[in-house]
């Protein structure tokens, strides 16, 4: 009995095998999908969480702008704003560091900003955008918790840090892939004593 012939090895011979053949299809799938299926994942946890974050700071906002509109900042009657004990008006410092006592982990204190603006009536309010045309965050704030009957606006920052911003996802709007989170609250201060 004559031996078969040897079968040439031919290209098409080795695509029809590996078409034909399922082994490790998974694996290829999987290394195909693995890299936009993480990314996709990876966008949505920070997405959520930087959501989270400009909460838990609009939280922080409302109870903080709560003393300037009793009146408590501006008389001294605050604890966080008197200074070696002595009841005294807040000032800026003193007033970040009563912002700062209800800041939770997931902020760092160091870099939040605070600015307190009064103004003579709600027509009459006009708030820069802190943000330059390079992307920059202004740093410059002011306090000015003005006295009964004015309306005060108390506004937080706090540039979030921002991981992933690539394939086309990028939420930033500082330069540096972070994000300026801003808190505001508007009011007329309550009619306080003298």
């Amino acid at each position: 009995m004559p031996s078969p012939a040897p079968r040439r090895f031919t290209f098409l011979a080795a695509l029809r095998r590996f078409r034909g053949s399922r082994r490790g299809s998974a694996a290829v799938e999987f290394a195909l999908v693995a890299p936009i299926f993480f990314a996709l994942l990876f966008a949505i946890i920070e997405t959520a969480l930087m959501f989270f974050a400009g909460q838990v700071l609009e939280t922080i906002t409302q109870n903080s702008a709560r003393v300037v509109l009793t009146g408590q900042a501006q008389s001294g009657s605050v604890t966080a704003c008197a200074v070696s004990g002595v009841s005294s008006p807040c000032t800026q410092t003193t007033f970040k560091t009563y912002v700062c006592s209800q800041i939770p982990a997931l902020f760092d204190c160091n870099s939040l900003y605070v600015d307190v603006s009064s103004f003579s009536s709600f027509s009459a309010v006009t708030l820069p955008s802190h943000i330059n045309g390079s992307g920059n965050f202004d740093t410059s704030m002011g306090y000015s918790p003005g006295s009964s009957g004015d309306i005060v606006v108390v506004r937080l920052f706090y540039q979030w840090p921002l991981f992933v911003t690539g394939l086309g996802y990028n939420i930033s709007n500082l330069s540096g892939s972070k994000r300026l989170l801003v808190a505001t609250a508007a009011f007329k201060n309550e009619p306080y004593g003298p």
